[in-house]
């Protein structure tokens, strides 16, 4: 909508976006077409199409004349293809919460477009038809780095209820903090019998070099036909349009701003490898899907917000966990460098950590460490640093990521008391550790 001004002149005149419009301000005149207001645009300036094919925007005072033309109008409708249902095929869901992947720029009104609708998808991704018959929520729109545990807990919620009736779902999102929904979803579905599958796009859908479409593509693939119940990413495996990898939601990270390959599986193979024309390769086990539905899906519906992740680094002050601690803070995630280490006895003993660890741990709160160097685990039984951190009541978290540390923790805590949150911390739960580090792993 544009301003109460702007509708009451457009009303008194009989004009709506759509029609073609003569406006003469000082003696000068445009023609054009009227444009729906773009959705974060000034609603005080009213959206012109020229001749040309360009738009501009256009702020007109009391004395402008504004006049309707005759002529054709212009209708704003982004295509669509004609939805039907093909007996055989499975049942996918699809929960759209915004992000890149689900905007397509509307070069009619010059602004975007958001692909709701499952008519306009397969308009986008045509074989999609001949994947599976599909049901479309639009769950919310939002930018996966204005997302919070709340959108996680409606999300996995969303997907549980679609889990009853399709064999998989795909969720469209963001890709900024994908690798946190993706945990996240991870933990809170439990006994999940089919693959949930998590994608994004890096680069939006009307450049040449999008990865939205076979992003997309590869996901209702994988949801489909894949012999899974994981909680999993499916983007560009590499820059070429060669086949997407199934990464498993705890072993997955953003890995590069813009490249199409930017998401990697760390420390742990991809589930699978996957073509758009529908060829899967297994690359790692992953939980096989359960056909006859022995698994009773629930959803852990805690989260405790109040898990920090901190990183630790050369003259770090660590009375930043004081702060935590003044907060009522219940748990802490630090990423440490090389094997989880820590400042223990700087020259300067204002640096060393050691104390403040130990009156973290005091204060009831659940100290992980982590490693920034994000491949391998962290040990504290090499170096004296590490033992000493260790002997303050601090979880080592094996060779987990420590994004994945601060969601699980935040689960785990909204979940269970805190003598069982932190027991489960460096346990195994949805493979997000692994019993050893292979010699040379890398990404």
């Amino acid at each position: 909508m544009y301003s109460e001004e702007l509708e009451k002149l457009f009303a008194r005149r009989g004009i709506a976006p759509g029609d073609r419009i003569r406006v003469t301000v000082k003696g000068r005149t445009l023609e054009g077409i009227l444009m729906p207001r773009p959705e974060f645009g000034d609603s005080g300036a009213m959206v012109l199409k020229l001749p040309n094919g360009y738009n501009i925007g256009m702020r007109i005072g009391s004395r402008a004349k504004v006049e309707k033309q005759g002529g054709k109008k212009t209708t704003f409708e982004f295509p669509k293809a004609k939805l039907g249902r093909k007996e055989g095929l499975p049942e996918v869901s699809i929960i759209a919460t915004g992000g890149t992947i689900g905007a397509k720029v509307d070069y009619e009104t010059g602004g975007v477009h958001w692909l709701l609708e499952p008519g306009e998808l397969l308009y986008a991704v045509p074989e999609l038809k001949d994947i599976a018959n599909y049901g479309v929520i639009n769950l919310m729109s939002i930018g996966s780095e204005d997302m919070g545990y709340k959108d996680w807990q409606e999300i996995a919620k969303a997907a549980a209820k679609e889990l009853s009736r399709s064999r998989g779902v795909v969720i469209t999102t963001g890709t900024d903090t994908m690798h946190y929904i993706s945990a996240a979803l991870s933990f809170m579905l439990q006994g999940i019998n089919g693959p949930v599958v998590i994608t994004g796009s890096q680069r939006s859908s009307d450049r040449g070099s999008s990865d939205a479409f076979m992003n997309l593509a590869c996901s209702a693939r994988i949801a489909a036909s894949a012999n899974v119940a994981e909680v999993g990413v499916c983007m560009h495996a590499t820059s070429s349009d060669t086949y997407c990898s199934f990464m498993r939601g705890t072993r997955v990270r953003k890995m590069h701003t813009t490249r199409r390959d930017a998401f990697r599986p760390i420390n742990s193979p991809p589930i699978a490898n996957v073509t758009r024309e529908g060829e899967i390769t297994y690359t790692d086990e992953g939980r096989v899907r359960i056909e006859d539905g022995g698994r009773e899906l629930r959803v852990l519906k805690g989260y405790e917000p109040k898990v920090a992740l901190l990183k630790f680094y050369p003259n770090s002050d660590p009375e930043i966990l004081d702060y935590y601690i003044s907060k009522k803070y219940k748990g802490a995630i630090i990423e440490g460098t090389g094997m989880g280490h820590i400042a223990v006895s700087p020259h300067d003993s204002r640096y060393s950590w050691l104390g403040h660890i130990k009156r973290a741990v005091d204060s009831g709160m659940v100290v992980g460490i982590t490693s920034q160097t994000i491949n391998g685990r962290v040990n504290p039984n090499v170096y004296t640093n590490g033992r000493l951190i260790a002997g303050t009541g601090a979880i080592y978290c094996e060779d987990m990521l420590p994004e994945v540390a601060l969601v699980k923790l935040g689960v785990l805590l909204g979940n269970h008391r805190r003598r069982e949150a932190a027991h489960l911390l460096a346990k195994n739960m949805v493979g997000e550790i692994s019993e050893r580090s292979e010699v040379g792993q890398q990404l």
